[in-house]
């Protein structure tokens, strides 16, 4: 969850799939102050009675949804609230990271030699998980390595406490409840112990950073040991996020990103995840690969042209596998990554084009004026939330097309200083 927490994820994650921790990913904005007063509050209000009440409410709960109760109590019997759950379910990063840095954190030299080093020696278990579920080894490498750095940064908090936690007192209490039932699950089914059960603060789990309900889905034993462990099997976690890739749609041998130029002239209206388009369509219009195109894009395949950090940085032609890793994880930045990483360990993915570091993302305080302005000079951005969303993405093309500017949604701090003005 490291490199998680270094990005604030600009949208929910898949409403039915949530492969990894969901409170990470809607977090609203709150002072790291107030968060702290928030979660002293919270210990200092909720005493163990109070916990104990909820318990025995959520135990009747369990019980009806098959959890025995030999194996609640056993995994509740040490539970207490965790303060610092909840001081970190209430705070989140005032500042984003620009998805340069992003990239140039999870791309580096050394997560680039460590993937090239375990692709060779696990040669043979990459090639039965590619054989079985069609995603190729430097895929699954990458994803391996931006989830847990391959393994070594897996979380070291009991899930079934954070769970409880959040629970009991988080922002998202019906979601978190739904996750400790399966949790739970995962405990009777016999794969770990309660105490076995590690993740991160919100619940993601393994090398994979499978949520509970994810896990109990598509977790495999590939290894063929009877036990379903993405925590110390990297068999298992491997083939466990192979499976999830090709249920979420993976097309085996087909590209996930590509970067390309655009021609003078270009809509911006259409650099959007929502507008697909043939490959044959987007070439016509004059989109060109940067460098050699990869043999296996096809002129009949759908693609989405996307600017991660608007019309003066990179552009790319992103596919049906680029959609497969955003079910994964839902951050374009997070997807990009994985595709450039995969390309590293064969000595390609270098982007061409320049990012425009002189105008970086905004904050969440700035994100939420630029939406209050939106909607105050008649662009319906939403409720301010401090979150780039589709609404504000429309509302800024909208103010950028009216005003002669390309209109490619980008909340940038030159667009704020423009609307202030």
């Amino acid at each position: 969850m490291k490199s998680k927490q270094r990005l604030l994820w600009h949208a929910a994650l898949a409403a039915t799939l949530f492969p990894v921790a969901a409170f990470d990913a809607v977090a609203q904005p709150v002072s790291a102050a107030s968060a702290v007063s928030s979660a002293s509050a919270v210990s200092a209000q909720a005493p163990l009675q109070d916990f104990t009440a909820w318990k025995a409410q959520f135990r009747t709960q369990a019980l009806e949804s098959g959890i025995s109760a030999d194996t609640f109590d056993r995994a509740f019997a040490d539970v207490a609230p965790d303060p610092s759950v909840i001081e970190r379910d209430q705070t989140q990063p005032e500042f984003v990271n620009p998805v340069w840095e992003y990239l140039d954190a999870e791309l580096s030299a050394q997560r680039i030699q460590r993937g090239r080093e375990l692709l060779q020696a696990n040669a043979a278990t990459f090639a039965a998980v590619s054989a079985r579920y069609g995603v190729a080894p430097t895929v699954l490498a990458a994803i391996w390595g931006i989830e847990s750095n391959y393994g070594q940064d897996t979380g070291e908090l009991q899930v079934v406490r954070s769970l409880a936690t959040l629970g009991y007192e988080g922002r998202r209490r019906a979601f978190a409840q739904t996750q400790l039932i399966a949790a739970l699950q995962i405990v009777q089914h016999g794969d770990v112990t309660a105490d076995q059960l590690l993740g991160s603060w919100a619940g993601a789990m393994g090398q994979t950073q499978f949520i509970p309900s994810t896990y109990n889905t598509y977790a495999v034993d590939f290894d063929g040991d009877g036990k379903r462990n993405i925590w110390t099997s990297s068999a298992d976690a491997l083939g466990s996020a192979a499976n999830l890739l090709h249920s979420l749609g993976w097309h085996a041998g087909a590209p996930i990103a590509v970067e390309v130029t655009l021609p003078d002239g270009f809509d911006y209206h259409l650099a959007d995840l929502g507008v697909k388009k043939a490959v044959r369509e987007w070439y016509r219009s004059g989109v060109r690969a940067v460098g050699d195109a990869p043999a296996s894009a096809q002129p009949d395949d759908n693609a989405s042209v996307i600017l991660p950090a608007g019309y003066r940085g990179p552009a790319f032609l992103v596919f049906d596998n680029f959609r497969a890793v955003l079910g994964y994880n839902n951050s374009t930045s997070y997807a990009l990554a994985a595709a450039l990483l995969a390309e590293r360990y064969e000595g390609r993915g270098q982007i061409r084009a320049s990012w425009p570091k002189d105008d970086p993302p905004l904050s969440r305080s700035d994100l939420l004026a630029l939406q209050a302005l939106l909607d105050q000079q008649g662009y319906d951005a939403g409720e301010p939330d401090g979150v780039a969303g589709p609404a504000t993405r429309a509302a800024i093309r909208a103010y950028q097309t009216r005003h002669g500017l390309p209109a490619d949604g980008y909340a940038s701090v030159s667009l704020l200083d423009r609307l202030r003005r």
